[in-house]
């Protein structure tokens, strides 16, 4: 499939992604959205959905769920157009000047721009290395929770001991038939307050602890796991009953073919001109965590102001030699909703 004409190519779907999807939208660009996960938010989405975040104007808490929501909503007026679960094979330059960029799904598309948001580059989960995982991938395993009521009345098992595993361990006890939380330290890498929490679960009798034991096999018929098999330090052996296993082991992320578009890197971040987001390239920027210059601030927040910075750049590169005057959204409302 290509799709000629487009204005400008947004390689990442997390907050900072989808939000400058807004800001060019109130210059008047259209996008297009890809992202190599299957459903947008970045690790908003796959790692804490139900994290609450607090450096968000306006908003004293607000869960990471909830913000890509919010945000989605925001940008629905401009129809953005997703391809998810894709990754970025290749960019090239086209003799009319536009970028070219095919994905591994077989997608071509044409733009004038392309804006790089893509968090730290690719990525997907870190598998844990047990024989025959493959064929229950999908079916009794998931690395990610997208829907929570998938699991209700279901024996599950999580495997972790971070942020994600602790916090969903909590949040599925709600409606599961049974979670055992399996980590091979009595140490979490979690919040202290989740930790705590997760704690006093066990102690009530709602949570099992398996600690400390790791992940050694997996038992069951066809793709229907009937078991998980797990192994302490010491080399003891239990094998306890499950429906579902759920590996938080975190993402493994690399910039993959992003790291030979020519583009100047320090180490695995794109260097950008902070007062507009632009690259070593002509007509690309980057912006979030994978964009770096001097002094950069690692938050949602500073991605959200580059994506206006980069916006209002990429409005002068694709319509060069065009008088553009800024007005605030409180006086020049969202294009697409005036009138209605």
């Amino acid at each position: 499939m290509v799709i000629q004409q487009i204005d400008v190519i947004v390689i990442g779907a997390g907050p900072v992604g989808l939000f400058s999807v807004f800001e060019c939208g109130m210059m008047g660009l259209k996008c297009h959205v890809i992202d190599s996960l299957e459903m947008i938010g970045g690790q908003c989405t796959a790692l804490y959905p139900e994290k609450p975040i607090y450096d968000i104007p306006g908003f004293p808490t607000i869960l990471a769920a909830d913000l890509i929501h919010n945000i989605q909503k925001q940008i629905e007026p401009f129809k953005p157009v997703y391809h998810l679960g894709q990754q970025v094979l290749s960019l090239d330059k086209t003799s009319d000047g536009h970028w070219q960029l095919q994905t591994s799904a077989g997608t071509t598309i044409l733009a004038k721009a392309v804006l790089i948001a893509a968090g730290v580059g690719a990525f997907g989960p870190n598998r844990p290395p047990l024989e025959g995982i493959e064929k229950f991938e999908g079916k009794s395993i998931h690395y990610y929770v997208k829907n929570r009521e998938n699991f209700r009345d279901k024996r599950l098992v999580i495997a972790g001991g971070g942020d994600s595993a602790v916090d969903w361990a909590i949040s599925l006890s709600e409606i599961a038939q049974k979670v055992t939380v399996i980590h091979r330290r009595p140490k979490f890498r979690a919040a202290p307050e989740s930790e705590a929490k997760l704690k006093q679960l066990a102690d009530d009798g709602v949570i099992d602890l398996v600690i400390p034991f790791q992940l050694e096999g997996l038992a069951g018929k066809e793709d229907h796991l009937e078991a998980v098999i797990v192994k302490s330090l010491e080399g003891d052996i239990k094998e306890i009953p499950a429906d579902i296993l759920l590996p938080f082991y975190g993402l493994a992320m690399d910039l993959g073919p992003i790291a030979h578009w020519g583009l100047q890197l320090n180490t695995t971040h794109i260097m950008v001109d902070p007062k507009d987001c632009s690259t070593s390239l002509p007509g690309i920027f980057a912006i979030g965590d994978i964009a770096t210059y001097s002094h950069k601030l690692k938050l949602i927040l500073t991605g959200f102001a580059e994506a206006a910075q980069a916006a209002h750049a990429i409005r002068a590169f694709v319509h060069p030699g065009e008088v553009y005057h800024f007005e605030y959204s409180t006086t020049s409302g969202v294009p697409s909703l005036k009138g209605s």
